[in-house]
């Protein structure tokens, strides 16, 4: 057997394809259809909420909504990522060519599965649509344990955690249920994943950018204050998904404050010059918004402050996040310069203004507009990225200088 070929980009060893490009790194793929599968996902429901029945599944509209944003999307980028991310701690060779084609079109058949109709039986549908996050957990794990990366062997218990959870989900729809506590788990899994991930990037990248500017604070290393924050949110998100009852409130109030002085140690205000940065910082804040807001809800028993917790959750954290991260790495694994433009801080900025409107539709539902215009916002933000950073992922990487 032959050794792989290589070649060098920026200092790095990548395995060579001989390929088209897309297929040549796992964010290619994976952020652009994430994108695209956010505005097509979006699309059909609004067109469901404003009376046309434009999702014909086995599983209620709102159903596969939830499903389709956390399962769906969120995978996606998760998995772009992570492609992306493990090369670099493991020093292993990233996942291309045939390999990522097949991984892929997993995740691509579990889309298709999940909009068709009666004529199909569910356990087909459930079958082909829960494979793909176990797959690449797998994939993920042996990557992680082949190179000996044992710090980071953590990130595979939310990504298999999410797996699981979404067996759950079709298990629990299957045998009559709506799926609400697997959605919990679900937003548990990945806000958990987020707290790992983003306390890890956020304070690196700030610092690194910030050592080459003017003195001042530098953000606070990942310490056992993070390490007590992110495992007592994971515990207090786990007792959200099996209790919702309003003693939780309290302590959804406390995590939610330690995670705002978590943030402040990252250094944030310092990034305002650093729109790349300062989205960073700004969409894990709604994390604690999230906690908070659930604090509210659930300590007075207000239940469309409940919902308006999971879409500050949801689009704010969640979907921030993603687009952030997506972005910052689509331009430096392009070859182009890490700096965003006008289109590309319109797209995000536009996760703001969706989260925002969501969240005033919930809390007031006479408001239905703003429901409206939430979703419009939202197809607007991730069109705007496929607009944008779509050529990239298409062609080689740009040869700088």
């Amino acid at each position: 057997m032959q050794p792989p070929l290589l070649k060098q980009h920026g200092g790095k060893r990548e395995r060579a394809w001989q390929g088209h490009p897309f297929f040549s790194g796992g964010f290619r793929p994976f952020f652009l259809f994430a994108s695209l599968f956010a505005v097509f996902a979006v699309t059909l429901w609004l067109l469901e909420l404003l009376g046309n029945d434009t999702i014909d599944t086995r599983l209620a509209p709102v159903e596969w909504h939830k499903h389709e944003m956390l399962f769906g999307y969120t995978s996606a980028v998760i998995a772009g990522f992570l492609f992306t991310a493990v090369p670099n701690w493991t020093g292993r060779l990233p996942v291309v060519g045939y390999r990522l084609m097949a991984i892929f079109a997993l995740w691509l058949a579990g889309r298709v599965a999940m909009l068709l109709g009666e004529s199909v039986p569910y356990t087909v549908i459930a079958t082909i649509e829960a494979a793909f996050l176990p797959v690449l957990g797998l994939v993920i794990a042996r990557e992680i344990i082949s190179g000996k990366n044992w710090r980071n062997i953590k990130v595979l218990v939310p990504v298999l955690g999410l797996g699981l959870t979404n067996i759950w989900f079709h298990i629990d729809v299957a045998t009559g249920g709506m799926g609400a506590a697997p959605v919990r788990m679900g937003f548990t899994a990945i806000l958990i994943l987020l707290m790992l991930i983003g306390g890890r990037i956020i304070p690196s990248f700030t610092r690194n950018w910030l050592t080459r500017q003017e003195p001042g604070k530098l953000p606070v290393p990942f310490n056992r204050f993070d390490v007590g924050v992110t495992a007592g949110s994971a515990l207090v998100l786990l007792l959200w998904v099996f209790l919702e009852q309003p003693f939780l409130g309290p302590l959804f109030a406390i995590f939610g404050i330690l995670h705002i002085v978590r943030l402040a140690r990252w250094a944030g205000l310092r990034t305002l010059p650093n729109p790349l940065l300062l989205v960073l910082h700004i969409f894990y804040a709604f994390i604690p918004t999230g906690f908070l807001t659930l604090a509210v809800g659930m300590w007075f028993d207000l239940p469309q402050v409940n919902v308006a917790a999971l879409h500050v959750f949801g689009i704010g954290a969640v979907g921030g996040m993603t687009i952030a991260v997506m972005v910052r790495a689509s331009l430096g694994h392009t070859g182009r310069t890490l700096a965003s433009s006008g289109v590309l801080n319109l797209a995000m900025s536009m996760v703001g203004i969706s989260m925002a409107l969501r969240v005033a539709g919930a809390i007031w539902p006479e408001y239905d507009w703003a429901v409206t215009g939430s979703a419009l916002a939202w197809i607007v933000a991730f069109g705007l990225f496929a607009f944008k950073v779509g050529p990239w992922l298409l062609v080689p990487r740009a040869k700088r200088g």
